[in-house]
């Protein structure tokens, strides 16, 4: 299908293009066509873009703005976002694997939201005053950290740029802000609207490249005060290596996922189904808070498996720029063999495949839904993160051999449960290891209140919530002698 909406081009830092050598190609993945290419930022041109934050701070004197002030330019940056839905869904459905239709009713809405949602902070949440003895006057103030360094991944690119973004900047900092190099483009395009609603010039700055060059240009710069992260544990852990190699900050990282759904006998089956259903194919299985381990009681899991078959065969691949939405592609051609080969090397060690294990025949990169069984705990698609829609089933007959399948020794991002016992749903989810527990449902909604962040090596510190607001600020204790 064609696109005729002009992309942006280069980074953009101080509220211009700044142009650079085409490095790195974008493709689409629903048509593996060659749409552009970026430039790779390096060490000059991060620290370009952190100097224009820093200067931007100091003569819009945005951090001391009067709330108000703040929360009126976020609310009209997200007036013009919801106006431009149409082009900022084309631009996002053109690399990625979100569909346009989704993404212009969904992503840029959602986008939206959160921004305003953490506009409203700005003048309602404040420093404590704490006890003290009477001779004394105590509290704890707070302040921005300055200059936030953001890195956000390529599976929701305008999603992830919002509420890194809209919290950052509702607490009074600027961001240098690194999308995906294969998603880069909403992000630049939403920057340069928040100039047009009348956000200082330089506050926002997007540098495009990858994680190896221009990531850890950024996470190392000793003028980035704090960094926020989406993506893999892998890349998580090379960004606290850098960190510390190159001078101590903080950090919230959002990390994988290798999530349980857990289903007892007693659930409403077609009602869970669905939900099981949404758990793991929605963007073909690209999101780390993924169901992916679904554990079914013993004496429903035949029944459950033949429902989730029945759903996983009626999904149907679509070009992103479709007018309708449908099965969306994987990424990249890489990733799809990566997962393609995750999926031969667990049933090589004995795992069956019930459904799905190859790409579909058309061209792009389509996977198949694929359910596995007869998985041990050391299998590769229970063990890895997969990020592709592929899901093993495993039974058990009690609850403590469920919270047993449950526990993972890496990841606690999500899990999900599903039963009609309202004394087992409190008791399970207590014991869970998640830093998230749906029950009788599977997924984010658009709550923005709830924060998102994981247990173990899924992660440190939230997103979303009044938790991210205030993982922008720093606090400072003030003790007086009166």
């Amino acid at each position: 299908m064609s696109f005729d909406i002009p992309l942006p081009s280069g980074h953009y830092i101080g509220g211009r293009h700044v142009s650079g050598s085409e490095a790195i190609e974008v493709t689409s993945p629903s048509t593996g066509a060659a749409l552009g290419a970026i430039p790779l930022a390096d060490a000059s041109v991060v620290d370009e873009a952190v100097s224009a934050a820093r200067t931007a701070l100091t003569s819009s004197g945005w951090a001391g703005l009067a709330p108000r002030a703040r929360v009126r330019a976020m609310h009209a940056w997200a007036d013009l976002i919801e106006a431009e839905a149409e082009t900022i869904a084309r631009m996002e459905a053109v690399c990625s694997s979100r569909p346009q239709a989704e993404a212009r009713v969904g992503d840029v809405m959602t986008s939206a939201e959160q921004i305003r949602f953490f506009a409203e902070f700005a003048d309602k949440e404040a420093g404590t005053l704490v006890p003290t003895s009477d001779a004394a006057f105590g509290f704890i103030d707070d302040a921005p950290y300055g200059v936030i360094g953001a890195i956000t991944p390529w599976n929701f690119p305008l999603n992830m740029a919002a509420w890194k973004l809209g919290a950052a900047l509702a607490a009074g900092n600027a961001v240098v802000i690194k999308p995906s190099e294969m998603t880069p483009w909403t992000t630049s395009y939403v920057a340069e609207l928040s100039v047009q609603a009348g956000l200082p010039e330089g506050l926002i700055n997007v540098v495009m490249g990858d994680g190896p060059v221009t990531g850890a240009a950024i996470t190392g710069h000793p003028g980035i005060d704090k960094v926020s992260f989406t993506g893999s544990t892998r890349a998580g852990a090379a960004i606290m290596e850098n960190i510390a190699k190159t001078g101590i900050k903080p950090m919230t990282l959002e990390l994988g996922g290798k999530s349980p759904q857990v289903v007892f006998a007693d659930c409403d089956l077609d009602h869970t189904a669905d939900c099981l259903v949404r758990g793991i194919l929605p963007n073909a299985g690209q999101f780390c808070v993924a169901g992916s381990r679904i554990l079914v009681e013993d004496s429903i899991a035949d029944a459950l498996a033949a429902k989730l078959l029945e759903r996983f065969a009626a999904v149907v691949p679509t070009d992103t720029l479709a007018d309708t939405a449908g099965f969306s592609p994987i990424i990249s051609g890489k990733q799809l063999r990566r997962i393609d080969g995750i999926v031969q090397a667990a049933v090589t060690q004995g795992a069956e495949l019930l459904c799905g294990g190859s790409a579909f025949d058309r061209e792009g990169s389509f996977y198949r839904p694929t359910l596995i069984s007869e998985v041990t705990e050391t299998n590769p698609a229970v063990t890895e993160e997969i990020f592709g829609p592929v899901a093993t089933f495993q039974r058990f007959s009690s609850e403590d051999e469920a919270l047993q399948l449950a526990s993972h020794p890496t990841y606690g991002l999500c899990a999900g449960l599903f039963t009609r016992d309202l004394s087992r749903a409190l008791r399970i989810t207590r014991k869970l290891e998640a830093g998230t527990v749906w029950v009788n449902r599977y997924g984010r909604t658009r709550d923005h209140i709830l924060p998102t962040g994981g247990w173990k090596a899924s992660g440190l510190g939230k997103d979303l919530g009044r938790e991210a607001y205030h993982g922008n600020r720093r606090t400072k204790s003030v003790l007086i002698d009166l």
